[in-house]
């Protein structure tokens, strides 16, 4: 029997993201965890409304989302435990410019470069909705039909109602794989 624990978000965990934004000539970075697929064409990035970066994004109209790796960590925990308003976060991460100018962290292994297509409100957030410009991944993790290849990859991912973080794991079998016969 199932116990109720109330009204706890619970749908994790979530890879976790460094979301990246020019900030003038210099990058800005936020830790996010609150990010989510809303169709084959658009992503969700969720920020709380008193996150810096968010009147930089709304200028711009331009973010990144990188994914972080365990190696990444450091660097990630400052960017989510400081704000941009109050410290310059720009030498965080290596990072180069993509395609649409936006930051890319050179240690991430797959990026999305992005469009804000639609702001969402919500009491205290603000979730930005974004069309997907270029995804840029290292070439070693990629599998044979040049896709993403996650058991390379290896995502942490972030775990909210006891806040932490978690390594992924290994692949248990593909995707429709596990249906009964007819």
């Amino acid at each position: 029997m199932k116990k109720c624990i109330d009204t706890m978000l619970a749908l994790y965990p979530s890879p976790v993201t460094i979301i990246g934004a020019m900030n003038g000539d210099k990058p800005t970075w936020t830790l996010v965890a609150h990010t989510g697929i809303i169709g084959h064409d658009r992503i969700l990035v969720s920020l709380a409304q008193s996150h810096f970066i968010n009147h930089i994004i709304k200028d711009n109209g331009k973010l990144s989302v990188n994914l972080v790796t365990e190696e990444m960590l450091s660097g990630v925990d400052i960017a989510g435990s400081v704000t941009g308003a109050l410290h310059d976060k720009s030498e965080l991460f290596e990072y180069e410019l993509g395609k649409n100018g936006t930051p890319i962290i050179t240690a991430s292994r797959l990026a999305l470069e992005c469009t804000v297509a639609d702001i969402y409100e919500t009491p205290n957030f603000e979730s930005f909705i974004c069309t997907i410009d270029n995804t840029y991944a290292e070439e070693s993790c990629l599998n044979d039909m040049g896709k993403p290849d996650y058991a390379k990859i290896r995502p942490v991912l972030f775990e909210f109602p006891n806040y932490q973080y978690l390594r992924t794991g290994d692949v248990i079998g593909r995707c429709l794989s596990f249906k009964e016969a007819e």
